[in-house]
């Protein structure tokens, strides 16, 4: 099977972390395979893979035997394994699940054993004495100690890559945006703002347009792609000390994402957010950002307004969130009492290239769909900069089967 993939040209829509970590494991596996990776900005890895909060995620959440639990507990190792070769800047720092009261405590000791079935090394649970010997300022009344989560610049990770991939013979080609792809009797032909380019195989991995790019490709859009941004506040410097590592609450049930969290970033500083609104373009990072056909596409969906009309509280309170500072403080003192609004500085916004179905339910797991000549990624968000090595392995691993 290796012999087949020799000489094959492969094009891969998407130069994140995903599409170049995919390409890395594809020349290493077959290093004959001729890859040219597609990106339409000007440089790698603009949008969801350093629009977050570069965090390294142990594979905690998941639901076990998930591609995300599988992929995510390898794909860390993996990526620490990569960073120490590579040194680039990271650090397994380990975090903090909070309980903030008596009524969580069972969902907590439930993520404890989620987090073992899933493979998690040194798993403790603490009580309210021992998780402040870590985080001296943090409420709550227990808390989960996760040692092998971390942080780690990911822009780095993206530089490394591409400088692996050249090295290996794989091309990278920026401002080439994909506007159509013609099938033809021997392959694909991408035509890109940067001219056309043929390959036999196509692999799309492009995040926030993924699927769009499979439609261009004769897919039928069975999932579209909702964005939701995330805001951030920088915690102002005077008032750091009251975070040292990583701090999350334990996830609600009712609630699609993970709640609001304190980080501290890799190049210094602490972060708190995402939360989770509507966004009114793919790529819109700051409230005013708006693209009407990002904004038709979603509202024409009839998947979003049964997502809607489902939570119609909890999105009200996010949205309710995102224009009060105040609001927002309430939620991050569940984790931190002592924070106060006027600690909270603006930061930075991503989006999260969310998979939804028609029936409103937002895709929980990475979401592959394979062709005899195609194979697209149709959801791969958090954590799927963690998991970047583990996807593409497993990626040429169906290749090669």
């Amino acid at each position: 099977m290796k012999q087949a993939w020799n000489n094959r040209r492969v094009l891969i829509v998407g130069g994140g972390i995903v599409g170049l970590a995919t390409a890395r494991q594809m020349l290493r596996r077959w290093p004959g395979v001729k890859i040219r990776v597609l990106e339409k900005e000007s440089a790698v890895g603009q949008h969801q893979t350093t629009h977050n909060s570069g965090v390294l995620h142990a594979g905690l959440y998941y639901k076990p035997g998930s591609a995300k639990a599988r992929l995510a507990v390898s794909g860390i190792r993996q990526m620490v394994a990569f960073c120490q070769e590579q040194q680039i800047p990271h650090e397994i720092c380990g975090k903090l699940v909070v309980a903030a009261d008596e009524s969580e405590l069972p969902r907590l000791h439930a993520l404890h054993e989620r987090g073992q079935q899933n493979g998690l090394q040194g798993l403790k649970l603490l009580d309210r004495e021992e998780m402040r010997e870590i985080e001296p300022h943090v409420g709550g009344v227990a808390a989960l100690r996760v040692p092998e989560e971390g942080i780690v610049d990911y822009a780095r990770v993206c530089e490394a890559l591409v400088q692996e991939l050249h090295r290996l013979g794989g091309q990278v080609t920026t401002s080439a945006r994909v506007f159509r792809l013609q099938s033809t009797a021997s392959g694909w032909v991408a035509q890109t703002t940067a001219g056309d380019f043929e390959g036999d195989f196509l692999l799309n991995c492009a995040g926030l347009h993924c699927d769009r790019v499979s439609e261009m490709a004769g897919e039928q859009r069975s999932v579209r792609i909702v964005p939701f941004r995330g805001e951030y506040y920088k915690i102002r410097p005077e008032r750091q000390h009251l975070v040292r590592h990583l701090i999350y609450p334990v996830p609600d049930p009712q609630f699609p994402f993970l709640g609001v969290h304190f980080t501290r970033l890799i190049h210094g500083g602490i972060e708190a957010g995402p939360n989770a609104v509507l966004a009114w373009a793919r790529e819109g990072y700051r409230k005013t950002d708006i693209n009407l056909v990002d904004l038709w596409d979603a509202l024409s969906f009839l998947g979003l307004w049964r997502f809607l009309r489902r939570h119609q509280r909890m999105c009200w309170q996010e949205w309710l969130r995102s224009f009060s500072k105040q609001r927002f403080c309430a939620s991050l003192q569940r984790l931190v009492p002592e924070i106060q609004p006027e600690d909270l500085a603006p930061g930075g916004a991503g989006v999260r290239a969310q998979a939804m179905s028609v029936d409103g339910e937002l895709v929980s797991d990475f979401h592959l769909i394979q062709r005899p000549r195609a194979l697209h990624v149709l959801n791969a968000p958090s954590p799927a900069a963690t998991a970047s090595l583990a996807i593409g392995e497993e990626i040429a691993n169906r290749l090669e089967d």
